[in-house]
């Protein structure tokens, strides 16, 4: 394209100059603003700002008379339920990661040819600041990935800290190791003291921050228990039988609906996630405000108390 104010203008104006020689139906989205938590920088965190989208997706011809037929077209419902599918998934950094996986979902359609998408943080300054993603029916992420295997269930074991200061501590590691299934150890909060905040969101990054000092503490004293902090990396992990300390704060953070309480309502929402075996709870008594949803864990495996 010559003209740089296409740069500027709606998806539509841009997929109408780029557009081939047959000739392809087109919906559009305009002006469609959410309020989210996203962004890679501090000052986003906990904090919601307007995103805008525009969205415009070539379509294939359809084959016949549509009839006014709703089942023979791509619903604009198909659009906004893509942007909140994903912004529900979980909590985003990257723009392009939304815009990505918003183009993908939609490419998902089966008459859904080419889709425009641009995503625009509205709160960040004077203007608008954004990106906008253009991507084709294969093209996009995850669009042409092959089929993995499922993944395990694995078994969750949290440590109390009576489990952590217990002589037995190596023994009850070698049996874990032996386990059949694949193991994520998850951890709670130091004995002793540590830094108190005056607000709530600085006092759950101090705390979360803590679990994790105790996370890499059992590391330092089992070679075997390696500290894992993302989905990624527990993924891969349980792919090949090995041994983690789950480091809670970037999976707490960035969930849209995370866990509130406890260190052991934490190790029970990656069980959960996880789509676990069991959770097992060692060297510790469930407190009385433990807020463990029993019934969404009973789907996947029983809770048990060592």
């Amino acid at each position: 394209m010559s003209d740089i104010h296409l740069a500027f203008d709606h998806p539509e104006a841009r997929a109408a100059a780029t557009q081939s020689d047959s000739s392809l139906d087109r919906i559009s989205l305009r002006d469609h603003v959410v309020e989210v938590e996203i962004g890679a920088f501090q000052a986003e965190r906990g904090v919601l700002q307007r995103v805008g989208f525009n969205i415009v997706v070539e379509l294939t011809p359809v084959a016949g008379p549509i009839d006014d037929d709703v089942d023979r077209i791509l619903s604009y419902d198909s659009l906004t339920e893509a942007i909140q599918i994903e912004l529900a998934a979980e909590r985003l950094n990257l723009l392009e990661t939304l815009a990505e996986r918003i183009a993908s979902r939609i490419l998902t359609e089966p008459r859904a040819f080419r889709v425009f998408v641009r995503v625009e943080k509205l709160d960040r300054g004077p203007g608008a600041l954004g990106v906008e993603i253009v991507r084709t029916d294969g093209q996009a992420e995850g669009g042409a990935t092959q089929m993995e295997a499922p993944l395990p269930h694995p078994l969750v074991v949290y440590l109390g800290a009576k489990a952590l200061a217990s002589p037995r501590l190596t023994q009850w590691i070698d049996a874990l190791v032996d386990d059949p299934r694949p193991v994520i150890l998850a951890v709670g909060l130091p004995e002793g003291a540590w830094p108190k905040a005056n607000t709530k969101l600085t006092q759950r990054r101090i705390d979360l921050l803590a679990v994790e000092q105790n996370a890499w503490t059992l590391a330092g004293r089992d070679a075997r228990c390696v500290v894992r902090a993302s989905r990624t990396e527990l993924d891969w992990a349980m792919k090949h039988d090995q041994l983690s300390v789950w480091a809670p704060s970037k999976m707490v953070l960035d969930a849209v609906d995370g866990p509130k309480g406890t260190a052991v309502d934490m190790a029970a929402w990656l069980a959960a996630q996880l789509s676990a075996e069991q959770l097992l709870v060692m060297g510790e008594d469930l407190p009385q405000d433990c807020n463990i949803d029993m019934h969404a864990l009973d789907a996947n495996g029983p809770i048990a108390l060592i």
